[in-house]
């Protein structure tokens, strides 16, 4: 890379950079997610707006090229691989301490419901969609179903948890129980995108490989579930681990590469395996609770907002954009998604407000759907519309919960029947004390 190059490149990085921490902080300010904000300015940056109103300035700051060896593209592919990667660590490592023993039931009802259900309707739906105006080169009908059935049924973990936080509700029940639910749902729809990526690569495989690839990803899901979080537990405590007792963080980051490294060995999806990678080192306790956060500071001020930002320079509104196709999938996907999870919310013996504000969180589909889009892009299994599509569902879903919940606080109505009943019966006490 000559000097050039790598002047331009950090232009780039910092408009990039610069850009996507500018309007995240702004989306933020009108308690809106972050990551909206960030895309955005992808978009700005990006042919959509840009490259349309200015494009010789647009020719300037980012050079165009077909190459994908050439130092900018492979420099960019590398920090947008690397973001998606941390980022799907950092979820892995929220995993922890969600679950109580008194949420078990309810979320059991509300995973089964309103993932299965969306995501096996979406399966037997799929010889009525028009695949054609939505698979990738690859042509790989089978992965593009499995696509599908994932974007309807998959809910964020990154983004509703922000914006649990930022209405100062993460610690609440309610919060428990829609992360609980994202947990689950994204453990089993992560294990099917690796058999559909996988699918996508090799073509037209035959059952007995697809068979093998399943047995290995569950094989690879139970190690990083189970066996993985004790090997950690003891090579954290161990003597010989020099690095994990003088440098936590580049503990963390190994962890997360190895991980990686094991699964492009396995076949398996590496943005599965990171989201396992953080799942298990985060069974280590407080020794890296420390290391964790600093990595999570880090991820979520330089490589994630620039993943994120990449996704939005991805999206081409000019050209790759159908407003029929975003109707349509936008509807259908949140009709199906919000009647599953709020049906499921009732079985768990809530009432109907509980049920819509749980449905609704649930709905919002953020970091995953976006990661989704762009792994699925990547694979050649969805199109340019359709990566379009997903990317603006995925937004439109969570922006949509953020302002449902912030309205819901801002009129004071429980997020569950029980803080009702809280509310009752301590107004009720207190006209008995008067």
């Amino acid at each position: 890379m000559s000097s050039a190059d790598f002047g331009s490149l950090t232009l780039q990085l910092s408009l990039l950079l610069v850009t996507a921490h500018v309007l995240g902080y702004l989306f933020a300010r009108l308690r809106q997610p972050r990551v909206i904000g960030e895309i955005l300015a992808g978009v700005l940056l990006g042919p959509s707006i840009l490259g349309t109103f200015a494009p010789h300035l647009s020719a300037v700051v980012f050079p165009p090229t077909d190459a994908p060896t050439s130092p900018h593209q492979v420099v960019l592919s590398f920090l947008y691989s690397l973001g998606l990667l941390l980022l799907m660590f950092v979820s892995g490592t929220e995993m922890r301490g969600l679950f109580h023993r008194d949420d078990r039931r309810q979320v059991a009802w509300l995973a089964s419901m309103g993932t299965v259900v969306p995501f096996a309707v979406a399966l037997l739906a799929a010889p009525l969609l028009p695949l054609e105006r939505l698979i990738g080169p690859a042509q790989q009908r089978t992965a593009l179903v499995l696509v599908i059935g994932i974007a309807v049924a998959v809910t964020s973990i990154p983004v509703i948890s922000r914006i649990l936080h930022d209405l100062g509700i993460l610690g609440t029940r309610f919060a428990r129980l829609v992360l609980g639910v994202a947990v689950l749902e994204d453990v089993a729809l992560w294990a099917v995108l690796a058999i559909a990526t996988t699918l996508a690569a090799s073509g037209d495989v035959r059952v007995t490989e697809i068979v093998q690839h399943v047995a290995i990803t569950v094989a690879f899901l139970g190690f990083g579930l189970f066996l993985a979080p004790r090997l950690l537990r003891i090579a954290g405590a161990a003597r010989w681990n020099v690095i994990g007792a003088n440098s936590p963080v580049a503990y963390a980051v190994v962890v997360l590469l190895v991980f990686a490294a094991l699964g492009d060995a396995l076949d398996v999806s590496l943005v599965f395996a990171a989201f396992l990678a953080g799942f298990a080192l985060s069974a280590d306790g407080p020794r890296m609770s420390e290391a964790l956060e600093s990595v999570k500071k880090f991820s979520f001020a330089v490589f994630v907002p620039i993943y994120f930002a990449v996704v939005g320079y991805q999206l081409d509104l000019s050209r790759n954009f159908s407003l029929s196709m975003l109707v349509v999938f936008l509807a259908a996907a949140c009709a199906l998604k919000l009647f599953a999870a709020g049906t499921g919310a009732r079985l768990a013996g809530f009432g109907w407000r509980s049920s819509v504000n749980l449905a609704v969180a649930t709905n919002a589909r953020g970091g995953p759907g976006i990661v989704l889009a762009s792994v699925a892009f990547d694979a050649q299994i969805i199109n340019a519309p359709f990566f379009t599509t997903l990317v603006l569902s995925a937004v439109l879903t969570s922006q949509a919960a953020g302002f449902w919940l912030e309205y819901v606080l801002r009129r004071r109505w429980p997020l569950l029947d029980e803080d009702a009943a809280k509310v009752s019966g301590t107004t009720a006490d207190q006209r008995l004390a008067a």
